[in-house]
């Protein structure tokens, strides 16, 4: 009987888990298509509108993207001229990494 439950709870679990996750995934989506689009390719296909603003989906082949987060967390130095500067909370910084680790190639 307790082998069971413990089953369950697994499983309720590994649910929330997933869904969490696919929470972050949405919210980090949303971030970039209204601050990053206007220059960068923020989906898993295009080309960027601003030819070099890199593709998000290519940044991990550029380097680690987890290096990201503290980039996001204490603010990004313009990569290219039109860039504004951003400082994400914790959340944001969460929800952007998991939508860029879900993108990339």
């Amino acid at each position: 009987m307790w082998r069971s439950c413990i089953a369950v709870v697994a499983v309720f679990v590994s649910a929330q888990s997933v869904s969490a996750q696919e929470g972050r995934i949405q919210r980090g989506r949303t971030f970039v298509q209204t601050n990053c689009a206007m220059c960068h390719a923020v989906g898993r296909v295009g080309e960027s509108p601003l030819q070099e603003a890199p593709a998000f989906r290519s940044l991990g082949r550029r380097y680690p993207i987890e290096d990201l987060a503290e980039a996001l967390a204490e603010g990004i130095i313009t990569g290219h001229p039109s860039m504004p500067e951003f400082q994400l909370d914790a959340a944001q910084v969460n929800d952007v990494m998991a939508y860029l680790e879900s993108i990339q190639e």
